[in-house]
């Protein structure tokens, strides 16, 4: 994921002050979740209930930027655009409700029996997010291509 995040960067990075701020919260985000699934760290033990909900935290507002913000200035009112809305945002939002599922499960509260579930619903939730990465994607190339 963070390796199509530099790519994304590389070919549209710097054309919008929007864009960027926003490629850089999900950059952030991504490391946060790196951090929470112990990728490039030597302990298999679960993270705290307060990097959970930092994390949690992290990933709302991220999502909030997108639908609340983000979303709209990125697809013209043109044909194409309103096309793309109307193929892209039912899969944004099943993206979405998944993540927020995520959060109400562990973002208050992390009992032992979460913890049994907690790197499947982790795993679970990258590939969400590896998804809705690629569709954000897409309406970002559409701003350029349409733009340009």
């Amino acid at each position: 994921m963070l390796q199509q995040l530099e790519s994304v960067k590389s070919k549209w990075g710097g054309k919008s002050h929007v864009i960027d701020k926003w490629l850089l919260e999900r950059q952030a985000l991504l490391v946060s979740y790196c951090s929470l699934a112990g990728i490039n760290q030597q302990t298999e033990c679960l993270p705290d209930a307060d990097e959970i909900s930092v994390f949690c935290s992290a990933l709302l507002d991220y999502l909030s930027a997108g639908h609340f913000e983000i979303f709209e200035l990125l697809v013209e009112n043109d044909k194409k655009g309103q096309q793309l809305k109307e193929d892209l945002y039912p899969q944004l939002t099943k993206t979405t409700d998944a993540a927020l599922s995520f959060n109400d499960k562990f973002a208050e509260a992390f009992s032992a029996e979460q913890a049994s579930g907690f790197d499947v619903a982790l795993a679970t939730l990258g590939e969400t997010l590896e998804e809705r990465f690629a569709l954000e994607d897409e309406l970002i190339a559409h701003v350029h291509t349409h733009k340009a």
